[in-house]
């Protein structure tokens, strides 16, 4: 009798025992909540944990957060989607954000920074407007593939550098860094190697180069510095604006000048302007 009672206490143990909660048993909708508050970078790998992290962590209300509120103008203006593109889910259009993305004829890119999603923009020299660049004897346009746009503009020798340009956008707000991307001397490679003709390098130590920016809103920053570190490109901070608001286009003037006529200077290469959100100029400045 005490057996079948032991086999009854065992029956009963059985029907009432339920297995513990796995992390795969959270409802995908309630992951995805969670998921809202992490980077994108970190989302991708939580995706990789299992099926219900990887449902979803696609959710569309998740990447809508994190792409510019102005995404969808921003496709438009610039055309650099086709209308199929403009219907795919919210993490793939991020995806292709994230990739460096040509427009104006290939002479500027925008990408979004993959971190943040902050909206970066790349300017080519050819987009620039270079005093003397139609001179042979001063300037070239020299192939290269250490630019995004495989040409910079390489400077023989002037007594007047100015390399200036304009650029007009409807920024999401925030704060916003500008680079001019420099290098002294021509690189070029020998026999698989990198090297750096030194050649015409020459009256960067005497006068420091001025660099400035304006806004259409007011905002102006003025900033100097000698060019040093042959061989090796540097990223020249100009100054940093502030957009508040989306729903006008701010104009940005930007230059790069040294215009002392008491001596000549040369052997520069001009390879682009950086438009990046403050925390991506940080790091870029952290690397300088």
């Amino acid at each position: 009798m005490g057996a079948n009672i032991s086999g009854i206490d065992a029956d009963t143990d059985a029907d009432n025992y339920a297995p513990s909660p796995k992390l795969g048993d959270i409802p995908e909708s309630c992951l995805a909540l969670v998921l809202m508050n992490f980077d994108p970078p970190e989302i991708c790998q939580f995706a990789g944990l299992n099926r219900a992290f990887r449902g979803a962590s696609a959710a569309d209300f998740i990447w809508e957060e994190k792409l510019p509120p102005n995404y969808r103008s921003l496709i438009q203006e610039l055309k650099i989607f086709d209308d199929f593109s403009m219907k795919l889910r919210k993490k793939d259009i991020y995806a292709r954000l994230c990739r460096p993305n040509p427009f104006d004829g290939g002479t500027k890119e925008i990408w979004l920074d993959k971190s943040t999603g902050g909206v970066c923009f790349s300017i080519s020299s050819k987009a620039l407007t270079i005093t003397g660049i139609d001179d042979r004897r001063y300037w070239n346009h020299i192939p290269t593939d250490e630019s995004r746009f495989q040409t910079v503009a390489y400077l023989q020798q002037t007594w007047w550098f100015e390399v200036g340009g304009e650029f007009e956008f409807r920024f999401p707000p925030g704060t916003y860094s500008l680079f001019f991307r420099l290098h002294l001397g021509r690189a070029s490679r020998r026999l698989g190697r990198r090297v750096c003709n030194h050649e015409h390098i020459h009256g960067w130590d005497i006068k420091p180069v001025k660099f400035q920016l304006s806004t259409s809103e007011g905002q102006h920053a003025v900033s100097k510095c000698y060019l040093e570190n042959p061989g090796t490109w540097v990223y020249h901070h100009v100054g940093d604006f502030v957009v508040e608001q989306s729903d006008t286009a701010m104009k940005i003037k930007f230059s790069a000048t040294q215009i002392d006529c008491t001596h000549t200077k040369g052997g520069v290469c001009v390879d682009t302007v950086l438009i990046c959100p403050w925390s991506v100029g940080k790091r870029v400045r952290t690397h300088l």
